[in-house]
C-alpha cells in the first residue's frame, strides 16, 4: 500500500459511492491521527445515502462526503501539543466538535454549538469509514480493556440511548416505553432495564419486533397490542410522524416523554396535552454528555451492547449496507459493523 494514500469509502451522490484512494491524514496541532479498527452504520448514514439528510439541503454537508461517525481505534500519531501518552491507546471519539469559543461551548454544550462539525456528518468533516481518522484530541475518550473493537464501536449509539433514559427520570420499579426496535431504542431498553425499569418496546409492525424479540425483549408490541398500562416514561427512538403524539396521550400525568428520533416531515403534538398532563418533554440531540456513561456501562458489563451487531463486513461491503443489504448469515441484531482494515 502507498504511504501516503489509504482506502476509504466515499459517497458522491444519493446511492452512489464505493471505496476509493485517498490521502492519509496527518495529525495536526492539536489532533491525533486514529487507525480505525470497526465502525458502526446508522440511519444517519443510510439517510446521506439516498438523499433524505436534511443537511444536505440547508448546506450543512454536501457531496461528496465521507460517512462514519461510530467509531473505535488506536492512536498511531500525534499532533503538536497533544500528551504522547494517547500514542498506542485503543480509543473512541466524540463525533460534535463545537469551535471551543461560544458561550455555548464555554458552557460544556459543544454539541449544540451553532458552528460545529460533525464527524463524518456536518461541515465536510472525514468520517471513520476509512483506515485512518483525524480527531481532535480533545474528543477522544480512552476504551478500557474490558470494552472490545465492537462494543467500542457501539459507544456513540450508547451514548445516546442513555442520554435519552436518563433524561426520562426513570427510577427502579417504574414503567417504560420505548418506542421503535432500531440501535438507539433496543439500547435505551437495556440501560433501562438494567436499573431495574419494566420496559416495553414498540414496533411498527409484528416483523418489525423479531429482532427484539430475538434479543431477549419480552414485552415486544406493536401500538394496537401495548397493554393499556400506567407508563412513567415513553422514549421516542423512531422516525415515525405520529409517534410524538401517541406517546404525548399514554405517558402518565406529572411524567415524561423523551424525543430522539427525527421524522423527514414535521410531527406535531398538542401543547395543550402536555400542559394539561404536566409532562415534561425532552429533546436529546447528541451522545456527547453520555460517552463517559456508556463506556463505565459497556465496561461494568452492566450493558452488553455486542448482541445488537449482527454482523461485520469489509469496506468494500459498506455500499450494500447502507442500501439496506444485510449481509448472508448476520445475526438478528439491528447494527452492521464495517471493519475498514478487511
Amino acid at each position: 500500500m502507498s504511504s501516503d494514500s489509504m482506502r476509504a469509502f466515499v459517497l458522491h451522490g444519493p446511492g452512489r459511492g464505493g471505496v476509493e484512494r485517498v490521502p492519509v491524514p496527518v495529525a495536526e496541532p492539536g489532533q491525533v491521527v486514529v487507525d480505525v479498527d470497526r465502525v458502526g452504520v446508522c440511519g444517519t448514514d443510510v439517510e446521506f445515502f439516498t438523499g433524505e439528510m436534511a443537511y444536505l439541503r440547508d448546506g450543512h454537508a454536501a457531496y461528496p462526503m465521507r460517512l462514519g461517525h461510530e467509531w473505535c481505534g488506536v492512536v498511531s500519531e500525534v499532533g503538536a501539543g497533544v500528551d504522547t501518552g494517547w500514542l498506542g491507546r485503543r480509543v473512541t471519539g466524540d463525533t460534535m466538535l463545537g469551535c471551543g469559543h461560544c458561550h455555548r461551548c464555554r458552557s460544556g454544550r459543544q454539541h449544540v454549538c451553532e458552528r460545529r462539525y460533525e464527524i463524518g456528518i456536518r461541515g465536510g468533516r472525514p468520517g471513520a469509514l476509512a483506515e485512518r481518522l483525524a480527531v481532535p484530541a480533545t474528543a477522544l475518550h480512552a476504551l478500557p480493556d474490558a470494552i472490545g473493537a465492537v462494543a467500542g464501536a457501539m459507544v456513540e449509539p450508547g451514548g445516546n440511548a442513555l442520554r435519552a433514559v436518563e433524561a426520562a427520570a426513570l427510577e427502579p420499579g417504574m414503567r417504560a416505553v420505548v418506542w421503535g426496535p432500531g440501535a438507539i431504542g433496543l439500547l435505551a431498553a437495556r440501560f433501562a432495564a438494567a436499573h431495574g425499569v419494566e420496559v416495553h418496546v414498540v414496533g411498527p409492525s409484528p416483523e418489525s419486533l423479531e429482532h427484539a424479540r430475538a434479543l431477549g425483549v419480552d414485552r415486544a408490541w406493536t401500538i394496537d397490542d401495548l397493554p393499556r398500562l400506567p407508563y412513567d416514561a415513553m422514549i421516542d427512538a423512531t422516525n415515525d410522524r405520529s409517534v410524538p403524539a401517541a406517546a404525548l396521550d399514554l405517558v402518565e400525568p406529572g411524567r415524561r416523554v423523551v424525543y430522539i428520533g427525527l421524522s423527514s416531515r414535521p410531527s406535531t403534538i398538542d401543547t395543550r396535552i402536555l400542559v394539561l398532563k404536566d409532562v415534561t418533554a425532552v429533546g436529546i440531540l447528541s451522545a456527547s454528555p453520555g460517552l463517559a456513561g456508556a463506556i463505565e456501562h459497556y465496561a461494568s458489563g452492566l450493558v452488553d451492547p455486542e448482541p445488537l451487531v449482527a454482523a461485520t463486513v469489509g469496506l468494500a461491503g459498506t455500499g450494500d449496507v447502507l442500501a439496506g443489504r444485510r449481509p448472508p448469515g448476520a445475526g438478528p441484531g439491528p447494527k452492521i459493523h464495517v471493519d475498514p482494515r478487511r
